[in-house]
This record gives structure tokens, sequence and C-alpha cells, in this order.
């Protein structure tokens, strides 16, 4: 537990990935098995482990301290793992903190009941740094600026390996991975994934660029239309089907429907999946109702359909494409989708152009459309994982932008934990039957601004406080936000009745009187429209 701590407290404060990742492979290559394997768990896809950690520490807590004492901590500090390791008592006499394996292995076995005397054992045998490790690693959340894909990546450097070997593999594994580092340190053969379907890494696009256009030609190029949805990755084998994120995660559980359509075929397939009805093309927010989810409801199921539009074919029938070019695998993506007419899909239609004129044409009736862009990809191109340069370019859309007033300032988290870094975020509408105007939110955003600005918010946030609900802080309304999204879409979960979609702060208008911000009908105006 002891070395754990050291590297997770110095991952918290090391900002480089580099940093990160020299940390991360460190720890990996010294620390025996199977704590290196449970530490790996923690920070990809977590701990098998079902706690109601909330709730436990909240009662170990009440018998401890004063519970408004541990409240207005909490609020102060801006995370629970941290606040409960700096108010337990420490013990007189120093004791050895356990190991991670064992830490884990007493929980797996234990029943819930016995769940609160295990935490508060551990806890009295730690220090400060090794009781907040602790915390983290059990909590399912270690929030040290460390990716799944960084953490697998350190793996990959031990053995020498890409990390997309790993990726290729990590679903048919399961923790402490002690084959997987068996593998990496050269004493076992690369792990048999079997009749697992496994997750291959996904190629990504580069943002197209002015310097990009004059040393590209427009014969070499195919065009698709940018859909807003969320990129996914089928993969079916033997009758199992997944259904995986851009980043690898297994979201299966939240399309069954999906994994009915492919259970018949053996591919690995790519594509956008979107929320469609009669033809069109849902609001990102439809979608959004079916993420994260364990199980879906036949309410879900019917009021939020899901669709694959499908891109581009990996494998077909258990034969690896990935090395052919992008114009022969979108003949096989024909060819197979012709034959095997899996249900809830179709194709991405091409977008013809002979020349890159003509191509912004298409590119200025995106936002009209409801389309997020348009996808320029190398006709020459193989499948490669990552981001590989020259192949695919993405061109979205320019970004809308409004002035909105701010309204609630929130505690970040890491390294932001004692700054107000997360903003809500209004616009002014007039109240029914009254000259009068108020403010209602219409996004949050916590990113956009440098340091230095930042900071400048901070003060601003703490010397214009109206309200404090916990460690949400409700703001004098005299602050103007430039905030540039990428679309604006009907909710009803906000009181304005919109969302926007990826908002972030593009200027803070020190100028700019309130009452001169923009309107809720200016931001109901850019509502895109549906897309066929």
């Amino acid at each position: 537990m002891r070395a754990f701590a050291e590297t997770l407290d110095s991952l918290s404060t090391t900002q480089s990935r580099n940093g990160k990742l020299a940390l991360l492979t460190a720890y990996l290559r010294a620390a025996p098995d199977p704590d290196r394997g449970w530490a790996l768990a923690a920070l990809t896809d977590g701990l098998p482990l079902r706690i109601a950690f909330r709730r436990i520490l909240s009662d170990l807590m009440a018998a401890r301290t004063d519970p408004v004492l541990f409240k207005l901590s909490r609020d102060f500090v801006g995370d629970t793992a941290e606040t409960v390791a700096l108010l337990w008592p420490t013990p007189a006499d120093p004791v050895t903190p356990p190991r991670i394996s064992e830490v884990v292995d007493w929980l797996l076995n234990a029943k819930p009941s016995e769940h609160a005397v295990i935490i508060a054992s551990v806890l009295d045998r730690c220090s400060v740094r090794e009781r907040w490790a602790f915390l983290k690693l059990v909590g399912g959340a270690p929030r040290v600026g460390v990716s799944a894909r960084l953490a697998k990546t350190a793996v990959a450097e031990i053995g020498g390996q890409d990390v997309s070997a790993i990726e290729e593999v990590w679903h048919a594994l399961k923790p402490p991975y002690t084959e997987l580092f068996a593998w990496m340190e050269g004493s076992s053969e690369r792990p048999d994934p079997g009749s697992v379907p496994v997750f291959r890494p996904l190629m990504l696009a580069h943002p197209v660029e002015d310097a990009d256009w004059p040393s590209l030609d427009p014969l070499d190029f195919a065009a698709e239309w940018k859909w807003d949805g969320i990129r996914v990755q089928v993969s079916a084998k033997s009758g199992e089907v997944r259904v995986y994120s851009r980043t690898g995660d297994d979201i299966s559980p939240a399309f069954p429907e999906i994994r009915s359509a492919f259970a018949h075929t053996d591919v690995v397939a790519d594509g956008e999946l979107l929320v469609v009805r009669e033809n069109t093309v849902a609001p990102f927010n439809d979608l959004q109702q079916r993420l994260n989810r364990k199980s879906v409801t036949s309410k879900m199921l019917r009021e939020s359909p899901a669709h694959l539009r499908l891109y581009d074919l990996l494998f077909a029938h258990g034969e690896d494409i990935r090395a052919l070019s992008f114009e022969a695998r979108r003949e096989r993506l024909e060819s197979w989708h012709a034959e095997d007419r899996p249900l809830l899909t179709d194709l991405s239609a091409l977008v013809p152009f002979t020349t890159f004129a003509e191509l912004e044409e298409y590119w200025r009736g995106a936002r009209e459309a409801g389309i997020e862009g348009l996808m320029l990809k190398r006709r020459a191109s193989p499948y490669l994982a990552g981001r590989p340069k020259g192949h695919w370019f993405k061109w979205k859309r320019a970004a809308l932008t409004l002035d909105c007033v701010l309204m609630y300032a929130q505690r970040g988290s890491g390294k932001r934990s004692s700054l107000y870094s997360d903003l809500t975020f209004g616009v002014w509408r007039t109240r029914d039957g009254a000259n009068e105007r108020e403010l209602v939110p219409v996004g949050k955003a916590y990113s956009g601004f440098t340091d230095v600005e930042l900071r400048d918010l901070d003060r601003f946030i703490r010397a214009n406080t109206t309200e404090t609900f916990g460690p949400v802080r409700a703001v004098t309304p005299k602050l103007v936000l430039e905030v540039a999204f990428d679309a604006v879409q009907p909710s009803t979960r906000h009181k304005s009745g919109v969302a926007m979609r990826f908002p972030r702060i593009h200027r803070i208008r020190w100028d700019k009187p309130a009452d001169e911000a923009d309107t809720l009908d200016a931001t109901l105006a850019m509502i895109d429209r549906p897309a066929a």
C-alpha cells in the first residue's frame, strides 16, 4: 500500500503526460503480483467491488468527528477521500499498512455487513497519505489525471509493446492481470482472446487546418458526413456481441438491440451510434439518456431507439482487413451489409465532390442540416490505430457563441479543488405576462480559460457570492462570459428548455454589462434541425 500511495500522490501533482507515464511504469515494474494488477484495475475499469462506500464513510466519520465539521471540511477540500484521510484519528503507534491484495481479498470475500469494519481497520493501520490512497483504490474513482489508455500504455512500456497490442487482448483478461504482466515480462506467451469479441483500437482523425489545404489533393480523398452521435465499435464473434466506445469501454448493456442485430454475424465494424426516429436523427441529448447505464427499460428502448450508421469494416467473417485501403474496405463494407443486412443499421453515405470548393458548399450547409460537419478520408489509407497524420481529417462546422451571465460556481477537482472553476451560466428570459427578465441556466463549462484567468474568476466569485449551497456558490449576476459551443438542443432537464453541446469559455467579458447578454429567444433560434 505504501508504494502505491506514494505513486498515486505523485501522479496527482504531476501535470505532464510523460511524467505520469514514467511514474506508472516504474510502479508497475517494481510492484509484486497481484498488487500491481489490482492497482491497474483501479486505474482502468475499477475494482470488482460492490460497496455502499458513501454511506459507510458517512457513518464511520459520524462516530469519530462532528458531522458539521466533516461537512464543512468536505466542502472546503472538495474531495471526500482526502477529507476522511485528514480527519481520521492517527494511531499513536505506527502500524504497517496492509498490501493492496490483502485489502481486496478481505473486501471481495466479506459480507456487506462486514465492509465497514474492514474499512475502519485498514484506515487505522495507515498514514494520512496511505489512507487517501486506500480510499481512492476502493472508491472507484482515483481522479489523479490518469486515463485508462495511459495506464495501459505504462503496461506496454514494460514489454516494449505498442498500447494497441494491450488493447486487443484487454477485454479477454480479468484483474489482477497476472497473465498480462507475465507476457510483458517475457515469461509467458501473448494471452489468447479465444472466442471473446475484443476491442480493436480505433483510427482517429486530425482537425483540418488552413495550412493543410494546399498539400491536399481532392482526388486522393473520399468525404462523409460527420454525424453527431458517439463513435462505437461493434465486435461480434461466435454468437457473442459487444459494443465498445471509442476509448474501449464496454457499453453493451445499454444497447441490447444493437447486440441482437449482430448476433448472427462475425465482424468488427466501426460506426456512429445514433437515436433515429422515422428516418430522422434525433438530437444528441436523446442518445445521452441511454449512455452509462447498466441496463435499459422497455420505455427507453421504445422512446430512444438506437441505430448504428456504419463507416468502416475492420474484420469480415473473421478476416482481418485493416491493411486494405479505405476504398477496398468500403467495398467490403457495402458487400457485407448487402449480404447480412443487420437490423437497425445503415451505411454512412459518401459525399460526392470533385473540388474542395464544391465540398465547402456542403460544409457550409452542415449546420442547417443538423449535421456536425464532414470527414475527409484518404482513399489509400489502411485502418491504423490511433491518430496517424495525413490520413483522416475532420472538418467540423464553425462554433457558435453566445454572451451569457455567470450564475453559479463550484470548486473543481484535483489541482483545482481550491478554485471555483466549474461555471454555470445563463441567458435572459422575459417572464410570461410580465415585463421583468430573469436568468435561466443554459450550460456549464470548466475549460477555455488560462490559469491566470481562473485565479481572477475565483477572486470575483468569492467577492460576489450571494448564497452558498454546499460546495456551490450563487454569484451576483454581473459577469458576462462569451461561451463557444457546437450546438443547442432541446432539453426537459433544464429550466431554460435547452442545453448546449460541448460548451467552453471563449472569452471573459469583464467590459460588458450583464444587461447586454443574450436572450433565450436568441438561444432557441440556434437549435439544430434534426438530420436525416
